[in-house]
């Protein structure tokens, strides 16, 4: 590993023992430890931890996709004095290797030159181990998206069974759960003033095991009703979902209504002879630049991205990082998402409560970027986990605080949130009036049922920030699995649709949606692809950007895929399960290719749409040539001779796309949310 060297605007977190010595220190006081190369950029989050710590006065050092073999690359830069952080990454380690036909991705976006296999499976649980082992008195926190989103039972779709909470399995102190800088400030500060790491029990955003006589004590008496504020809400235990599908559907539930930081309970789960005990989540950062600039009890979002951050890869890097050049001129403006899309991870790890940054903390980032040697005068993206939530909030805090629904926008928008887009349009206009800024566009996913209530957003939007595609999320168009994913109606695009092709028209610009759907959602049936397909091929729509549904740990479609019911009504739900089915339904919504019309034939042959399959207008997929059958019989043959060379009849599963607008369903972005 290089040291670091003078040219950068900052120096580098210490990788090894010469940059410690190059700042003079003789111990680091924290060590993060991260399945990600060492970027140093805001979107990269074990390294926002990071320099968020060190902002706040802490000797930080990073240890980045470490060899895991062994436990001595775990000691490269000592033992820390307060305790090892480890985070798997900006993504679950499992999500980032695997695809949902469950093959190997081509490509690790958070390595360099994209290479595979710089990382363990499940790298939380293999990195906690190791730092235990390196260091046996040393605390481990853990921290990250991986952890946030196992921590109690989970179903775990790449092996196919329920696992208990990662805490166990990592043999860690304290999980962090959620974004991670409030709860992680505290423990780092209250370490520091004295305190054991067995006496930190009580801190928002944390989790912890407890023994078989405190889960009874909580057992003998646990919260029955939402008004019971001072008990703590008993989970099935590990072993009864594991036995009975119902019981998982009643944890999922259960759990999902204790996400508010406002009405929240802590929560304990039993697993054997121990539990895991959680504390209500931790409150959200204050929106700018906070209450009470300078309070360390004060954390805003400002203060985020003011720190000290280079915004490129450590130089010992010689290869490029993928994810990095997706995301290095592009700014985040908030956190958190209201829209409770039950296929997405957003709203369990970073809110429901949206976050934003001032304008005066955009601009200065603005500048930053405008500085960077390869800066041609482009932001690529200006938004966050979706690009029209600025600012937007309900309309009275107590009514937050006491609410307990999932989504602000399902069924409809709630008449209690202000969906005022004047102040994004203010900042959108600022940023692009900045001195070197040449373009600004909005890569990240609009959210159509808000934005059709803004008309001068849409046409902001269509005349300024679109370099002639927008990504826009219906996901499908059957009512039933749109109910499902808690999405509005197609009814909705489709306004949203012409309002922006008219702003495009208006503004002299020919432009288009690119339109995001899934195939294999708990729900969808084949009929109900069939359905969107049709739909796809009267709106003359031929869509590239479809992602085969993956059950990620503990959302609520994840519940519907593992149990067959949906847990917030306890009703059976349809969900394709076998990788065939999925391809199947995948097929139907490539209709339109080639290579996909053999499954798509067979699609409709299953679902009785037989009448699909012809050259008429309304046909969907020709009948099969003999051209076409010759090709697929000898690479059938091919394959039998072991040549392997029947996968040629259709292309791979999609790889990750970092600027994906979702978190579940879809591999998210990088940005802040992997905290």
């Amino acid at each position: 590993m290089a040291s670091i060297t003078p040219r950068y605007a900052h120096p580098f977190l210490p990788v090894t023992r010469a940059d410690m010595q190059a700042r003079g220190w003789e111990q680091c006081d924290i060590i993060i430890v991260s399945g990600d190369a060492y970027v140093d950029h805001p979107a990269f989050g074990p390294v926002l931890i990071a320099r968020f710590l060190e902002g706040r006065g802490f000797k930080v050092g990073i240890i980045p996709q470490p060899d895991w073999h062994s436990a001595e690359p775990f000691k490269a830069l000592g033992a820390p004095r307060l305790f090892f952080g480890v985070a798997a990454g900006n993504l679950d380690s499992m999500l980032n290797r695997l695809t949902a036909q469950k093959k190997n991705r081509s490509e690790d976006q958070y390595s360099p030159g994209g290479r595979t296999n710089c990382r363990p499976d499940r790298a939380s649980i293999v990195y906690a181990q190791r730092c235990r082992e390196a260091f046996p008195d040393v605390p481990v926190v853990l921290g990250g998206i991986e952890a946030s989103l196992r921590r109690i039972a989970h179903f775990d779709y790449w092996s196919e069974k329920v696992r208990r909470s990662i805490l166990f399995d990592a043999k860690a102190d304290l999980l962090v759960f959620g974004m991670g800088e409030r709860p992680i400030w505290e423990i780092a500060d209250r370490l520091n003033r004295g305190e054991r790491i067995e006496d930190l029990k009580d801190i928002r955003g944390t989790a912890h095991l407890i023994n078989d006589a405190a889960m009874k004590a909580l057992e003998a008496d646990p919260a029955k009703r939402a008004a019971d504020h001072d008990k703590v809400v008993v989970l099935p235990s590990y072993e009864e979902v594991v036995a009975d599908t119902r019981a998982f559907a009643v944890m999922s539930r259960d759990f999902q209504m204790e996400t508010n930081p406002g009405n929240a309970r802590a929560i304990a789960q039993r697993h054997g002879n121990r539990a895991i005990y959680m504390n209500p989540p931790a409150r959200p950062l204050e929106d700018g630049a906070g209450q009470r600039p300078g309070d360390t009890a004060t954390v805003a979002m400002d203060e985020l991205y003011d720190l000290k951050l280079n915004r490129v890869p450590h130089p010992m890097y010689k290869e490029p990082i993928p994810a990095y050049e997706t995301v290095k001129h592009s700014v985040v403006l908030m956190r958190g998402c209201f829209g409770g899309c039950t296929f997405c991870s957003i709203t369990e790890h970073e809110g429901r409560v949206i976050q934003s940054r001032s304008a005066q903390s955009v601009l200065r980032e603005v500048r930053e970027v405008r500085r960077m040697g390869d800066f041609r005068g482009t932001i690529t993206d200006l938004g966050g986990p979706t690009a029209n939530m600025y600012k937007l909030k309900c309309k009275s805090e107590d009514i937050e605080s006491r609410c307990r629904k999932l989504s602000c926008v399902h069924p409809g928008v709630c008449e209690n949130l202000q969906t005022d887009h004047g102040p994004l349009i203010s900042l959108m206009k600022q940023v692009r009036e900045e001195p070197g800024i040449k373009h600004v566009f909005i890569a990240s996913g609009v959210r159509y049922d808000l934005a059709e209530r803004s008309p001068e957003y849409v046409k902001e939007l269509a005349a300024h920030h679109v370099g002639g595609q927008l990504s826009v999320a219906p996901e499908h168009v059957s009512p039933r699995v749109l109910e499902k994913m808690k999405k509005p109606g197609i009814e909705s695009f489709e306004r949203f649709q012409n309002m922006f092709a008219c702003a495009s028209e208006d503004a002299g610009k020919e432009q288009y949606d690119i339109a995001y759907f899934i195939s294999g959602h708990p729900g969808s049936t084949l009929e109900d692809m069939v359905m969107l397909a049709q739909w796809l091929k009267e709106k003359g729509k031929r869509p590239r950007q479809v992602q085969d549904f993956i059950p990620t740990p503990m959302s609520v479609a994840t519940a519907m895929y593992y149990t067959g019911l949906d847990p917030l009504k306890m009703e059976p739900v349809y969900t394709a399960k076998g990788l065939r089915e999925k391809r199947l339904q995948k097929a139907l919504l490539l209709y339109w290719n080639p290579e996909h019309w053999p499954l798509a034939r067979e699609a409709l042959k299953l679902a009785g749409r037989e009448d699909l399959i012809g050259r008429g207008p309304k046909a969907l997929v020709p009948p099969e040539s003999a051209a076409e059958a010759s090709r697929l019989r000898r690479a059938s043959e091919n394959a039998e001779a072991g040549e392997g060379l029947a996968t040629n009849a259709w292309p791979r599963p999609a790889q990750p796309r970092p600027s994906g607008p979702r978190g579940g369903g879809r591999t998210p972005r990088p940005g802040p949310r992997g905290r």
